[in-house]
């Protein structure tokens, strides 16, 4: 099992005893302690989802259809060129070929 998720469920177990055992003596400072957590969890949840900044993104705009042709035409001209030149070419070795094929002098 990971380390991390020993200390989470370690830490969660002991919480939950925590927890009982604060139940199972009644006291009111219990329902106080409790109080606060519950509070800054809700909070922290109610920003997350309503968070002002994330509606506020500009709309997807669709593309004319004029536009879109522009693109179809540029992406056919690019893959109708056959190969692409390079400033380099391959250098065939000699293994494996005859020595009678080759030229005697270079």
């Amino acid at each position: 099992m990971n380390r991390h998720a020993v200390i989470f469920w370690l830490t969660l177990a002991l919480g939950a005893y925590g927890i009982v055992d604060m139940v199972w003596k009644g006291s009111l400072g219990f329902l106080m302690s409790l109080l606060i957590p519950v509070l800054v969890f809700t909070a922290i949840f109610l920003l997350y989802k309503y968070l002002p900044g994330r509606r506020s993104r500009s709309p997807k705009i669709k593309p004319s259809a004029r536009t879109m042709a522009k693109t179809a035409n540029s992406r056919k001209q690019q893959t109708s060129s056959k190969r692409k030149a390079y400033p380099f070419h391959v250098i065939e070795g000699s293994k494996g070929k005859n020595e009678e094929e080759q030229p005697k002098y270079h």
